[in-house]
């Protein structure tokens, strides 16, 4: 886990209650104590928490919300041209006229080269998706309202009624922290929340999660495996992981590095 997510992870957790224990952020996070007092010790220095015995205290007037999701230009870093093969085969599925949805992150991003020359109607909450489509392509362009969280490139509304209630799509498409039996699973409940909102307007689901994906982690389940329609991986994938895919009846498609795209399903 990188620093920044720790960081983000703590300071969510002290302000969904006052004052946290050690102890209770170690189970958490799940690092050592020794590193999480060297997290503390910084965050505490840059003023976003309250050094306590035992634990940390929300600092006074500290109230903008935080997320716990990895920063933008992070995982802009990890696995990219495994990335870049998913992002491809997300967007060969996508035809010309079609309404979808892309919810942010750093593997959906990588579509946006992919529909450049395209014509749809795309919802998106992901700030840098938007931005590069809404300069370089034809594509129609929509955003919901909400506060932007810069670190993560998101837009974010904590309101049932905004702009997504109007938008209807055939598909959407999203990546996740984890993949695993209970589902697709985010690490941040207001990441989570936004992707369920998202999810009740759209027929299809596809899931672009590269091999990495399929180890524990996280602790929000957005859906059950039984809510997706296609997920795109890579060829690194577990087999193990693989026949869980296929065995909820999911059409498993593996990107490679050529032209063709292995499609199987249960």
């Amino acid at each position: 886990m990188h620093e920044r997510e720790r960081w983000q992870m703590i300071v969510s957790a002290v302000q969904e209650r006052p004052v946290v224990s050690v102890r209770d952020l170690v189970d958490r996070i799940g690092v050592s104590p020794a590193t999480l007092r060297r997290d503390l010790t910084k965050l505490a220095g840059m003023g976003r928490v309250r050094r306590i015995h035992g634990g940390i205290e929300a600092v006074h007037g500290a109230t903008r919300p935080y997320l716990t999701a990895l920063s933008f230009e992070a995982g802009q870093t990890l696995n990219v041209e495994r990335k870049r093969l998913i992002a491809r085969a997300a967007a060969a599925l996508c035809e010309d006229g079609e309404s979808i949805i892309i919810n942010g992150g750093t593997t959906t991003y990588q579509m946006a080269d992919f529909l450049i020359d395209r014509h749809l109607q795309i919802l998106t909450n992901s700030f840098p998706i938007a931005q590069m489509l809404a300069m370089a392509s034809d594509n129609r362009i929509s955003l919901p309202g909400g506060e932007i969280f810069r670190e993560q490139g998101l837009v974010l509304s904590p309101f049932d009624a905004d702009a997504t209630q109007h938008f209807t799509a055939s598909r959407i498409f999203i990546s996740c922290y984890s993949v695993s039996a209970r589902g697709i699973i985010e690490s941040d409940p207001l990441v989570a929340r936004a992707v369920s909102k998202l999810l009740d307007r759209a027929d299809r689901l596809v899931v672009l999660a590269d091999s990495s994906k399929f180890e524990a982690g996280g602790s929000m389940v957005i859906c059950p495996l039984s809510r997706v329609e296609t997920l795109i991986t890579d060829s690194a994938i577990a087999p193990a992981a693989a026949d869980m895919v296929r065995s909820a009846g999911i059409n498993l498609v593996i990107a490679d590095g050529g032209l063709d795209l292995v499609s199987s399903a249960a």
